[in-house]
């Protein structure tokens, strides 16, 4: 018995070359796939991201889940993240754009398609349903 733990106690450790797993394939996490999974607008539509409000509020109430999110639905402010290729053409708008990539805008409550995505919703906007545009998204009150 003691010949037979010896031998297998002889036997060479298979390694893996990479020390990663077979069959599983490995994905790679860089800022362009995110990017990539947003829809491209068409036309004269604006890609909007809502503002989400701080978790915390300046008295030190630390808001639920729940109405962080309701707040995020019913924001009327939002961050341009791309712009149709037909957004403020010449012709409609002869004073030039009224905002551009990297912008806070406001917007009408029910303004646009709200399209769900992994880490919450974007809006789909047309460029006449701006508003105005803002410095800082916390300056304006978010009621809902």
């Amino acid at each position: 018995m003691k010949e037979q733990l010896s031998t297998s106690a002889q036997k060479p450790k298979i390694e893996l070359p990479n020390k990663e797993l077979v069959g599983v394939k490995k994905e790679k996490q860089d800022l362009t796939s995110d990017s990539a999974k947003l829809p491209k607008p068409t036309g004269w539509r604006i890609l909007v991201l809502p503002f989400k409000q701080k978790e915390k509020t300046k008295g030190g109430l630390i808001l639920a889940e729940d109405t962080i999110e309701r707040s995020q639905v019913a924001s009327t402010c939002g961050l341009v993240l791309d712009m149709g290729p037909h957004c403020y053409d010449k012709e409609r708008y002869p004073e030039g754009p009224w905002c551009k990539k990297g912008d806070w805008i406001v917007f009408a409550r029910y303004a646009g398609s709200r399209i769900k995505i992994d880490g919450g919703e974007i809006r789909l906007l047309n460029d006449d349903e701006i508003l105005a545009t803002v410095e800082n998204p916390e300056d304006i009150f978010h009621e809902f």
